[in-house]
């Protein structure tokens, strides 16, 4: 047996239980849970939000721990690796777009901890080509994280079109900007916050913005534009209508990721694009490769996340923590 927290239902709180070890299948491994993300869409799960979900659920999609098992056919990972999952927990190889190599776009694709049972326990089972290989050395609450926040932030800037030396944007510094500007930095970016007030100023510059805009103080556009206008704005604060001033602030060709979700309309004309050939892109997180190479990057680059550990039994906590926008940035579950 083993512990486990889950959903029981749509709205109520995460319970503790005591559930039979899993057993992977074919392609599959188990893992041995060291430490599990509790990430802001995990309310999907204990709100009952996502389409489909069906309950009990164990929640849980920023999983780090060590391989104890395989099933048939597991030719490429090894018990005693230790590995993560993030998003992404699996792919049918036969849609459209994982044919052309996009899987985590796959219509078919499992979620880890909506669609299957996630990490909020101490052991799970996840297919082997949804696992990515965790550098050694890494400190697994450190880890963890990454597997969601950090690939969304370093996969989406890598691919945003900017280069060394452009000045991008990060809109909030929070669970998902404290990540956006380390990784921005160190990628060699000109890095500017745009916070919505002075408290997390020096902050921002320790994390290594360069410089960093009070939303409150000044007008976030204009200053941008007197900097030269953003290449890039990473939007990982939900706030449909920041976002909607912000696009003001984009240079030539400049491109607002969105990576923070909010179910708010935004108000942009189509005239404000197309006269600088301004682009609004969304950003969903990476695949199992992207999180490897995410991992790798934060270890050689030294970019770590802010985390606050809870053990699993203090799981309704921890989320409570999270939820509440109380942590500083994320908050882990650990098991050891």
């Amino acid at each position: 047996m083993m512990k486990a927290v889950q959903a029981q239902a749509k709205g109520q709180p995460f319970v503790q239980r005591e559930l039979p070890e899993p057993h992977p299948g074919a392609g599959e491994v188990r893992i041995r849970v060291l430490a599990c993300g509790v990430c802001h869409s995990d309310m999907f799960v204990r709100e009952g939000l996502f389409p489909g979900i069906s309950y009990p659920r164990i929640p849980g999609h920023e999983v780090v721990g060590v391989i104890d098992e395989t099933g048939e056919g597991v030719r490429e990972f090894r018990p005693g690796e230790t590995v993560g999952v993030g998003w992404h927990g699996g792919h049918c190889f036969t849609c459209p777009a994982c044919r052309a190599g996009d899987f985590i776009l796959c219509s078919r694709g499992r979620i880890t901890g909506i669609s299957m049972d996630g990490g909020y326990a101490q052991f799970m089972v996840a297919p082997d080509h949804a696992l990515a290989r965790v550098p050694e050395g890494m400190d697994p609450a450190q880890a963890a994280p990454l597997l969601c926040a950090g690939v969304t932030t370093f996969n989406s800037l890598r691919h945003a079109g900017a280069r060394p030396g452009d000045l991008v944007g990060v809109l909030g510094v929070g669970g998902l900007g404290h990540l956006a500007i380390q990784f921005a930095h160190k990628m060699g970016y000109r890095t500017v916050a745009l916070s919505s007030g002075p408290d997390k100023a020096d902050l921002a510059r320790s994390l290594g913005a360069h410089e960093v805009i009070d939303m409150k103080a000044q007008n976030p556009a204009e200053t941008l534009m007197k900097m030269g206008g953003a290449r890039v704005i990473l939007a990982t604060a939900p706030n449909s209508a920041v976002i909607s001033q912000l696009v003001e602030g984009l240079g030539r060709n400049g491109k607002m990721l969105l990576l923070g979700a909010d179910i708010e309309p935004m108000k942009i004309s189509p005239l404000q694009l197309i006269g600088a050939r301004k682009t609004l892109a969304g950003w969903p997180s990476g695949d199992a490769l992207d999180s490897e190479e995410t991992l790798a990057f934060a270890k050689q680059a030294g970019i770590r996340p802010m985390v606050e550990c809870y053990p699993l039994e203090k799981a309704e906590e921890a989320y409570h923590v999270m939820i509440e926008n109380r942590a500083r940035f994320r908050v882990v579950l650990t098991m050891v």
